[in-house]
């Protein structure tokens, strides 16, 4: 099937007229676009709150390769260790006002920092909210 959009889209570059030309430089676009959020998907994204975005020079999600969430952390010790401390403390322990998701789950409804991850999975960061 593959092919055969390939075979039409050149077809259709061969000899289009002045407006088919800016529709298939969308759709390339598009085609390129598509092709770009399959590498997004063989890796793991970490979102960041807005508060410990300073620890990450303001980066909203970062993109990690690892197999479990303890892995994600000793990445992002390697790469941002002041998001590491925020999220960890000495011990290597997650912090009590922390809380870290895999898609939806909870962690500790999982099997904690050994919860295996697969490509495409999300892990949220999130801080505890208090006060009155």
């Amino acid at each position: 099937m593959e092919q055969a959009r390939q075979d039409i889209f050149r077809e259709k570059l061969s000899d289009p007229p002045t407006q088919q030309k800016k529709v298939d430089a969308r759709r390339r676009r598009v085609i390129v676009a598509a092709d770009n959020s399959m590498t997004r998907s063989e890796t793991i994204i970490v979102h960041v709150p807005g508060p410990l975005r300073d620890c990450c020079a303001g980066a909203a999600e970062l993109a990690l390769t690892a197999a479990n969430l303890r892995a994600v952390l000793a990445e992002l010790e390697q790469r941002h260790p002041a998001l590491h401390r925020s999220i960890c403390d000495e011990t290597g322990a997650v912090r009590r006002h922390i809380n870290l998701f895999v898609n939806t789950h909870h962690m500790r409804d999982r099997n904690g920092l050994d919860t295996p991850l697969v490509p495409g999975d999300e892990v949220s960061i999130l801080p505890a909210v208090s006060g009155g």
